[in-house]
């Protein structure tokens, strides 16, 4: 891989109404045609079959393992011993949700509809994500993955907010926003930046659930206040904030220090080798650059889906580690120089990515 930078000759505005999303429309990067790995149709139909058993068998261990820890750290309640559980039960509230509501948000998790309707509900409210702002919000994130002014979900903008970055790893910002969103929803209010992308039938929607889940987090904040502890806060609310460090430690090595404005997944997305652990509590979302060509193969298939497809990817990065050590340093220059990314090098047996410029809006650079 080698650093680039690009020749943008003003800020970037991530603005989802500002002036570079009318510069992505106008330049038809928005909703653009993205390149696919080659797979022939028969093993295409396989690799995206659905199944109820794998999804039945991980969410039994994930919320098992939740009520677990859960009642371990109510019982150790008062003692240092409750921390390990509460350690456990806040990374499975906290960080499993992201991909749970993630994969079943696609409907792909499960075979059988309702199930990827129950989990997607259950994991939203853990991760404060309205089912319905978000359902659309990760539409238009595939649609227009790391378009600037399109893309609704990128993490690190450009230069990046490193203090924001590490709060993040404690929730503090991303509860905060959560919460104020909730409560807007709540009152009635659908901002400007959602109503681009939340079709106008559903914004009602998105206001009933914010109004239960306001509801929900009241009644436990009168019970924490009645008994006279934070337990109750403990088991629902605080779980986002002490347990968010392991999805948003995976989450910004999606797409983090990687090319904006292309249309090319395997130029703006990471795969990453990961341990069994991380991998189950992530639903194999590691294998990111295979889950955005082809967003309907179910996360129990996405290791033999990169099997397939890899000869036209790049190298996937070995570690969380190595992540980190290539991304950290792409941030700290951003810092000086907004346009450096880092370019990905595809294999010698991969299809090239053919460089070209939609109006003013650079899809790719020179090298330094």
């Amino acid at each position: 891989m080698t650093a680039m930078t690009s020749s943008a000759a003003s800020p970037r505005d991530y603005s989802l109404i500002g002036r570079d999303a009318k510069r992505a429309v106008e330049s038809g990067l928005a909703a653009a045609g993205w390149y696919h790995t080659e797979i022939p149709r028969k093993q295409m139909k396989e690799l995206m079959q659905r199944s109820d058993q794998p999804a039945i068998r991980d969410t039994v261990i994930w919320l098992g393992a939740m009520v677990l820890s859960g009642v371990g750290g109510v019982w150790f309640w008062g003692t240092w011993w409750c921390v390990p559980f509460f350690f456990v039960y806040g990374t499975l509230y906290g960080s499993s949700t992201d991909s749970r509501w993630h994969e079943c948000g696609h409907g792909t998790a499960f075979r059988t509809q309702w199930m990827n309707d129950a989990v997607y509900q259950i994991a939203c409210f853990m991760i404060m994500r309205n089912p319905v702002t978000w359902r659309w919000s990760h539409t238009r994130h595939h649609t227009d993955t790391i378009i600037v002014g399109r893309d609704p979900e990128i993490a690190v903008m450009r230069p990046p907010d490193l203090l924001r970055v590490v709060l993040n790893f404690f929730g503090i910002l991303d509860a905060w926003h959560a919460m104020t969103d909730m409560l807007r929803n709540a009152a009635g209010i659908v901002s400007a930046a959602e109503a681009t992308f939340i079709p106008e039938q559903e914004q009602p929607k998105a206001i009933r659930i914010a109004r239960v889940w306001t509801a929900i987090y009241a009644a436990t904040i009168a019970l924490a206040l009645y008994s006279g502890s934070f337990l109750p806060l403990m088991l629902v609310g605080l779980p986002r904030l002490y347990g968010a460090w392991h999805h948003v430690m995976t989450g910004l090595l999606q797409h983090g220090g990687l090319a904006e404005n292309v249309t090319d997944h395997r130029l703006n997305s990471r795969t990453v080798y990961m341990n069994p652990i991380s991998r189950f509590i992530y639903w194999n979302m590691n294998y990111h650059v295979e889950h955005h060509m082809f967003p309907m193969v179910p996360y129990h298939a996405l290791p033999k889906l990169h099997d397939m497809i890899k000869h036209d990817l790049p190298a996937p990065t070995p570690s969380i580690l190595a992540g980190y050590r290539e991304m950290i340093p792409a941030f700290l220059r951003q810092l000086r120089n907004e346009d450096y990314f880092i370019k990905r090098e595809l294999p010698p047996t991969a299809r090239p990515y053919r460089e070209e410029l939609h109006n003013d809006i650079p899809m790719a650079a020179a090298a330094e």
